[in-house]
C-alpha cells in the first residue's frame, strides 16, 4: 500500500508545496547565478529512471557555461564551478529544482539517486535493483557518504533500500538528509556491511 500508492501520493502534495513555497527563493538563487556567470540558468541531464526509462533531470548550473565530460564527479574544490556554484553545491540548493521532477513522476522524495544511462551496463546485482523502485531526490547511499563512497558501496544501499522501503525509512532518510545539509556529506561517511 505505502510503495504503490501513499508514497506516490505524499510526493504529489509534498511536491506542489515545496515548489510555491520555494518560488522566491529561485528568483533570488536564479539572479545571482546570472550575476556570476554568463550561461543559463537550468542544466539538463539525461538519467536513467524507473524500469530503466530516461528522463530529463533538472539542475541549477553551478560550472562555467561549456561543453565537458558527463559524468565527472566534482569535487569540493573544483576550479570550474563557479563562486555561487560552491555554495549552491554545499547546500545541494542545484539539485532543487529536481522538486518538479518529483511532481511529474520521473522522481520521488526519496529513493535511489538517478544515474547517468549509460551505468546500466555497469550494473552489477545490487545495481540492478535500483531501478525497480523511482529514483530519488535523496537516497539511502546520499545518507551514508555518496560521493565519498564507491560505486559498489552505492548500489549495495540501493539494494537495501528497495529491500526494506518503508515510510519509516523514508523518514529517517529525509531527516538525515537536512543534517548532512547543515554539516556536510563527510561527517556521515558510512560503509554498507558486505
Amino acid at each position: 500500500m505505502y510503495r504503490r500508492i501513499i508514497k506516490r501520493f505524499l510526493d504529489i502534495i509534498i511536491s506542489f508545496t515545496v515548489i510555491l513555497f520555494l518560488f522566491p527563493l529561485f528568483l533570488v538563487v536564479y539572479i545571482l547565478v546570472k550575476l556570476d556567470s554568463p550561461g543559463k540558468f537550468f542544466f539538463f541531464q539525461e538519467r536513467l529512471g524507473y524500469k530503466g526509462q530516461v528522463f530529463k533531470i533538472y539542475k541549477i548550473r553551478t560550472m562555467y557555461d561549456k561543453e565537458r565530460v558527463a559524468d565527472r564527479e566534482i569535487l569540493k574544490g573544483d576550479v570550474e564551478v563557479t563562486k555561487i556554484g560552491h555554495y549552491l553545491r554545499r547546500f545541494k540548493i542545484d539539485e532543487l529544482p529536481q522538486i518538479i521532477n518529483v511532481f511529474q513522476g520521473d522522481m520521488s522524495l526519496v529513493g535511489p539517486r538517478p544515474c547517468l544511462p549509460r551505468q546500466l551496463e555497469e550494473f552489477n546485482e545490487d545495481g540492478k535493483m535500483r531501478i525497480k523502485v523511482t529514483p530519488g531526490l535523496t537516497g539511502l547511499a546520499q545518507v551514508n557518504g555518496n560521493i565519498h563512497l564507491s560505486w559498489e558501496e552505492r548500489w549495495k544501499y540501493d539494494r537495501e533500500y528497495v529491500e526494506k522501503q518503508s515510510l519509516l525509512l523514508d523518514l529517517k532518510i529525509v531527516f538525515k538528509t537536512f543534517l548532512i545539509l547543515l554539516n556536510g556529506e563527510d561527517k556521515y561517511i558510512k560503509r554498507p556491511n558486505v
